[in-house]
């Protein structure tokens, strides 16, 4: 196989990286703590933390690991906190006892998070007190023996941490009643193991870094076994792209999207490798509050997905934010929107810069060049050390411009589903691509366009109709916040495309947007229903709209008003 994308490489981008240089997280933890100690490592709520003052205090965590709670290499951790400075401490920290981290989305349901404690076999769980009640529901079915939980200020300057603390618990009443028996705090853990000798633990590239479980929007959660060498090899990947263009020791990154969530923990990794500053931010939900953010932050490099970009363009202050010093600002986690794209160019001064990857990758496996003035479509160019393919039903690969499956080989791809082996030999082909379960196809440049997830394509009179393509076209009208693209019975093609819409102007009509439709798309994709909504759309941890959960949403609604209806 011709590596035909090899060509289209920024100068200074090698063909393949060095997947010798580190063993593990741990060894890039530990150069990274030595080589930039007196520089800013991460940012949150107003606070700064060093990159030494991050290896004292991960030391600490990970001695109490191992000589208060007798936890050993191997041993399944859960991390269950949304972005502040603690998730970095008890992250690392764990990594150098030699614990397999498993994260965990603090906003799971007990039934969810039963299921992926369970799964896991977890003994250790560090978890913000905020969510502790939904721990405490599930607890006894598990194989959790000790809680440690936080506090949202806990690692803030004094007295913001009490003021935060206070507000959070008294004031907005956003920790739920909870009683978890032994459970211990985890400031106490970190004053008690201060002086105590942290174990160092000899990880090979084949021990297991995380239990990284999938968003499991098309069946139950799967948890990917990401070793140490997956993720270095990432790692040494993502900063040979990015370093032609980004500098050691200088950028300010912002991270909006959550640590657990695969793209923002390599993106923070890769830029810890880098001696960046990463600002972490909690909730970025809070738009006016992240705006406030960035106005303060004077960023060279942000991460994001379409619907957060789209949310702080409609931000009435969004064009207050200081855009001297941005360099990046990368998409990923779902398709960015060419309306939210050329609206951001605008806004900003610099393109949205799309990439491409799964849980499985560790994640990254595409990128666009960081050199390119506009937002091109495509999920990029292969990076360093990676083969792609797209191929038909049987595994083959499929020639230059075809429609077809994308399939991914190279060190950051997954070595299985933990505990799941007949689920694992259906995403592996006989020649060892790994099945993304995405329809692209890739042009004469090496350039991979990424049309759909397969399982969402609407198949109109034989057609397939990609809702990607149709999502783009109905948010390039002005009046469109969010739209989502789904199929819906049809007693004449069998499946019909039906818009979900969310209106920034309320005078928008449903002849509006087909007659925009039908100067944009061919007729068989022109959505053939039109239903407006209040809410917003169903999204998952990361902000993707979740077509699954919209699409049933909208029958279970429409079955009963029929039921009405018949009544």
């Amino acid at each position: 196989m011709e590596k035909i994308w090899l060509k289209s490489f920024p100068p200074g981008v090698p063909a393949e990286v060095d997947l010798t240089e580190f063993t593990s997280l741990k060894d890039i933890f530990e150069w990274g703590c030595a080589r930039y100690s007196e520089l800013s490592a991460f940012s949150n709520q107003g606070t700064t933390i060093t990159y030494r003052e991050l290896d004292q205090q991960s030391r600490a965590f990970g001695a109490y690991l191992q000589n208060v709670l007798g936890l050993e290499k191997g041993d399944r951790i859960a991390i269950m906190m949304p972005n502040l400075l603690q998730y970095p401490v008890v992250l690392f920290g764990a990594l150098r006892a030699g614990c397999t981290i498993v994260n965990t989305n603090p906003l799971y349901t007990a039934r969810e998070l039963r299921h992926q404690l369970i799964d896991s076999g977890a003994v250790c769980i560090v978890v913000l007190e905020n969510f502790a009640h939904t721990l405490q529901e599930v607890l006894a079915d598990t194989s959790i023996r000790s809680v440690i939980t936080s506090r949202v200020g806990d690692l803030l300057h004094f007295p913001k941490a009490q003021i935060i603390n206070f507000v959070v618990e008294h004031v907005k009443h956003m920790v739920p009643e909870w009683h978890i028996s032994g459970s211990v705090a985890l400031a106490d853990a970190l004053d008690r193991a201060a002086e105590m000798t942290l174990t160092d633990i000899g990880l090979s590239t084949d021990d297991v870094a995380f239990l990284q479980y999938t968003g499991g929007t098309t069946g139950v959660p799967k948890g990917a076994v990401l070793t140490h060498g997956n993720m270095v090899a990432n790692l040494q990947q993502t900063v040979a792209w990015v370093k032609v263009a980004l500098k050691e020791r200088e950028e300010i990154v912002i991270i909006p999207l959550p640590l657990y969530h695969v793209f923002a923990l390599t993106a923070m990794l890769t830029f810890f490798k880098l001696g960046s500053k990463i600002v972490l931010i909690t909730n970025p939900r809070d738009i006016e509050g992240f705006v406030k953010e960035l106005k303060h932050a004077k960023f060279s490099v942000m991460i994001g997905v379409n619907t957060l970009f789209n949310a702080l363009l409609n931000a009435p202050d969004i064009g207050e934010v200081d855009t001297t010093n941005v360099k990046v600002v990368i998409g990923g986690g779902m398709a960015v929107q060419r309306a939210v794209a050329k609206k951001w160019h605008e806004v900003f001064g610099v393109p949205l810069i799309e990439g491409y990857g799964l849980t499985e990758t560790s994640p990254i496996a595409c990128a666009n060049r960081l050199d390119i003035v506009e937002y091109t479509g495509m999920i990029g160019l292969p990076v360093p050390s990676t083969d792609a393919a797209i191929l038909d039903e049987a595994g083959k690969e499929l020639p230059l411009g075809e429609l077809g499956e994308i399939g991914i080989r190279g060190p950051q791809v997954m070595k299985g589903y933990w505990n799941m082996p007949e689920e694992t030999a259906k995403v592996f082909t006989i020649d060892g691509w790994l099945r993304t379960g995405d329809i692209g196809f890739m042009d004469a440049y090496g350039y991979i366009k990424l049309v759909d997830r397969k399982k969402d394509v609407i198949v109109v009179s034989g057609f397939k109709v990609f809702p990607n393509e149709i999502e783009e076209v109905v948010a390039m009208h002005p009046d469109v916040l969010e739209v989502a693209a789904i199929s819906a019975a049809d007693e004449r093609s069998d499946q019909a495309v039906k818009i979900v819409v969310i209106r920034k102007n309320s005078s928008l009509t449903e002849n509006d947007l087909i007659e925009h439709c039908r100067k944009n798309l061919t007729a068989y994709k022109v959505p053939k229903y039109v239903l407006f909504r209040d809410q917003p759309l169903p999204k998952s941890n990361v902000g993707k709209v979740l077509r699954r959960v919209v699409k049933d949403e909208v029958d279970a609604a429409e079955r009963e008003m029929d039921a009405m209806q018949k009544s």
